[in-house]
């Protein structure tokens, strides 16, 4: 059935078909169809009227997006240009600061150096007549009166004190994976990394620092996996002073600067929990090993491995991850044991119908893959001895 309307000049029934021409074009060319809407009850209605009172559409700015490839035409998707990521600043310290030899005698030397002040002070009491009898008697020091203390017994006393104080004071005893970062009024005079005697300059400014290679298991750190559930990682860092200088005058606390980077690192890179991908703890310890390698060698510490030791969940979201990780595991039981019944099945009724042991129609058939379907589940369901 078709709808018009006789108060509305502009709906109009539409012509009916005439015998198609030889061009198989309808009877009246002349005058052209109009664009119809067929809905499901067969009302025509004229396309133009159902958008007469809407008002004009506004332009809408579109920005360039990029266009697929189309199908069989060959033709290539107008790729957008790639924005340059800004570079990440890299730290850095004084160029010029840089680990250099420090200048140290053999402990030989000092020794030597105590022991003539010792004497010289020894000499210059005799000298001022200040000896006394007994300490000369058993010393067999000669018989001599005393010029007593004068301003040149005391510039005596005064040199071999210093000689003494600074050959004693000196001494210093190097152990191995140990060093001295040396310094002068703020200024960096060179490191020692000399083990057994030696004398060291006594107004310079020792730093003890430890080059062994060490380790460091972290206390659990804030990171989060790939789905950006919270975790809770403790890693374990093994690392070494490469440079004493930078490590000792670049940096306020090297060792506090090498947890602020794993951490920094740790933010940055999902951990997954271990157990649950295979290769992911290793990928997670490389991508960690180089950026917190990075990150420290400016300052003058080597980082050998980044690896995570353990990964928990955070409090927040450890029983609700636990309850799902247990449902996902009874998940993958149930498809696994669902697997293989249905290969069971599959596999008895194959062999049934081969070997011509039964012959079996439609019906039978799904019966019979019924019923070994429910023995199978219910045998393996069966946990009891």
């Amino acid at each position: 059935m078709s709808t018009t309307s006789s108060t509305n000049p502009d709906i109009r029934p539409p012509a009916p078909p005439g015998p198609p021409t030889a061009e198989g074009t309808p009877a009246e060319a002349g005058q052209r169809p109009a664009r119809l809407i067929h809905n499901e009850a067969t009302t025509e209605i004229p396309v133009h009227l159902l958008f007469r009172d809407d008002p004009d559409p506004a332009p809408v700015p579109l920005r360039p997006a990029v266009v697929a490839r189309r199908q069989g035409t060959g033709e290539q998707p107008r790729m957008r240009r790639p924005v340059a990521a800004r570079p990440r600043p890299v730290p850095s310290v004084d160029p010029e600061l840089s680990e250099r030899p420090a200048r140290v005698l053999p402990g030989g030397a000092g020794v030597a150096a105590g022991v003539c002040g010792a004497a010289g002070c020894g000499v210059t009491s005799w000298w001022a007549g200040v000896v006394p009898p007994l300490a000369a008697e058993a010393l067999a020091l000669p018989a001599y009166a005393g010029a007593g203390l004068g301003p040149a017994q005391w510039a005596a006393y005064a040199a071999a004190g210093a000689l003494g104080l600074f050959g004693f004071g000196g001494l210093a005893r190097g152990r191995t994976g140990r060093a001295w970062v040396l310094g002068l009024f703020g200024r960096y005079r060179g490191t020692v990394r000399r083990t057994g005697l030696m004398w060291v300059n006594p107004l310079l400014l020792r730093r003890r620092v430890d080059v062994r290679l060490r380790h460091w298991r972290s206390e659990p750190m804030p990171a989060a996996d790939g789905n950006g559930v919270a975790l809770r990682v403790v890693t374990l860092v093994v690392w070494k002073v490469r440079d004493t200088a930078r490590a000792t005058l670049g940096v306020e606390d090297h060792e506090t600067y090498l947890r602020e980077c794993v951490e920094a690192a740790l933010a940055r890179v999902p951990v997954e929990p271990l157990g649950t991908l295979r290769g992911s703890a290793d990928v997670a310890g490389e991508t960690l090993t180089r950026l917190v390698a990075a990150d420290a060698a400016p300052v003058g510490l080597e980082v050998f491995s980044v690896r995570p030791v353990r990964v928990e969940y955070a409090p927040e979201v450890a029983a609700a991850m636990h309850r799902r990780r247990i449902a996902a595991l009874d998940a993958a039981q149930r498809a696994s044991v669902l697997t293989s019944v249905v290969d069971s099945v599959e596999d008895t009724v194959t062999r049934l119908t081969m070997r011509g042991l039964v012959q079996l129609d439609d019906y039978e058939r799904k019966v019979l893959v019924k019923d070994l379907t429910v023995a199978f589940c219910a045998g393996r369901g069966d946990t009891r001895p």
